[in-house]
């Protein structure tokens, strides 16, 4: 296993910030307390040059994070029921249960997708994202369901990762939200950036951050109070259904980090669901296309809101 190499350059709106600051809004998926305890061990350097805290960063500056990778860590197989829609030699796709982590993390150390994948894949997973994220190549939240696609090989995992990065592979999610709209369909474009206070959440930003484009199109409005619809992804960043349809004053029912303060559902969590995925295969090189249904929870919820 190799450490993490990531690389950011410094753009013209961030000239002039500290680099705790100006990491800590990159969507690079490490606390600030780590970025820190990097920079102790000299794990971050800017034009080949470690550098503390302090140090203000300069347009054109090239910064360099070299995260160990976790392998000191053994995460152990267990044996979970996977809904596994289709699996050959290269790849399975997965359709995820609501309140299943995708991979082990600070309090989710077992009872993860990954564990599951450990138990049924034996060794037959890839390595590139290290022992706590093997054959994961993207990922949704907790209690978002719906389909993922996990790698067996490195060749496999490249591949669909260049589309990812691309933005060429096929992701739709049908959601239900607050509010109804005016609109048929529409298209929100707003960079995304961990939230610069609460690191938990990500929130819109105009300086850093990362592109984020999530079209959508309403299927159908229940009366004024609430719609469902269904989101393709054009870029895949954290939470990105979720803050950008908050944003247009659409949060997701059952948000609780987004959303209204009082859920009169009581859900576990957003109603949104990963229905369409679809992209080229590592092998064939034929596009493929698979399609989850809405759970049952889901259903349900669109019933109550019909009457």
């Amino acid at each position: 296993m190799s450490d993490q190499i990531i690389d950011i350059l410094v753009g013209e709106e961030n000239n002039g910030l500290r680099i705790d600051k100006f990491l800590s809004i990159q969507d690079i998926d490490l606390s600030r307390s780590y970025i820190q305890k990097l920079m102790k061990e000299e794990s971050v350097i800017v034009n080949s040059v470690p550098v503390k805290a302090s140090y203000k960063v300069t347009t054109g500056d090239m910064v360099v994070i070299t995260v160990p990778e976790p392998t000191e860590m053994k995460i152990e197989p267990e044996n979970i029921p996977l809904d596994i829609v289709y699996e050959d030699m290269d790849i399975i796709i997965i359709n995820k249960a609501k309140g299943m982590v995708v991979h082990p993390a600070a309090g989710h150390y077992s009872g993860t997708i990954v564990n599951a994948l450990l138990y049924h894949c034996k060794e037959e997973l890839s390595g590139i994202n290290g022992v706590l994220r093997p054959g994961i190549v993207h990922r949704i939240d907790m209690n978002t369901t719906g389909l993922i696609v996990v790698c067996k090989n490195d060749k496999a995992h490249a591949f669909i990762a260049e589309q990812l990065k691309e933005h060429s592979i096929t992701r739709r999610y049908n959601a239900l939200v607050y509010n109804s709209f005016k609109e048929e369909e529409g298209t929100v474009e707003a960079s995304i950036a961990r939230h610069p206070i609460d690191r938990k959440k990500m929130a819109i930003t105009t300086h850093g951050g990362k592109r984020a484009v999530t079209h959508y199109k309403v299927l159908e409005n229940f009366s004024s109070k609430y719609a469902y619809i269904e989101c393709t992804l054009e870029t895949g960043r954290t939470h990105q259904i979720r803050v950008h349809m908050a944003s247009i004053h659409h949060p997701l029912l059952g948000d609780d980090v987004y959303g209204v303060a009082k859920d009169p559902f009581k859900l576990e969590g957003q109603a949104l669901h990963a229905r369409v995925l679809g992209f080229i295969h590592p092998t064939t090189k034929e596009y493929i296309e698979f399609e989850a249904p809405l759970p049952e929870y889901f259903t349900g919820l669109i019933s109550k809101l019909r009457k």
